[in-house]
């Protein structure tokens, strides 16, 4: 997977009250995340049944440059105000299309 293109799914489930707060987190890493090297969408979706849930679909050039993604600071910042917002611990997989 290090030199393969990966996608990733990240769950997220907001606290009651806190979604609003929780979306504005969220996409405050979108504008910075697509302007990185190697990101080739990050899409955020909110479920329209449930405002609480959301999630981003990622697809990045490589591993190498998602681990990169990982570690910087406005990801950083989302990932300290996690317990806050959410309600559930955030759940990221990893995954590999198939040609």
């Amino acid at each position: 997977m290090a030199n393969k293109k990966v996608t990733v799914l990240a769950r997220f489930k907001a606290k009651k009250g806190l979604e609003k707060q929780a979306l504005e987190a969220i996409m405050a890493c979108v504008a910075p995340t697509r302007a990185e090297y190697g990101c080739i969408n990050y899409d955020l979706h909110v479920s329209p049944d449930d405002p609480s849930l959301m999630f981003l679909y990622e697809n990045w050039i490589s591993k190498e440059l998602l681990d990169q993604h990982l570690a910087m600071p406005y990801l950083m910042k989302l990932k300290g105000s996690a317990d806050q917002l959410f309600a559930e611990p955030i759940d990221i997989s990893l995954w590999e299309r198939i040609p």
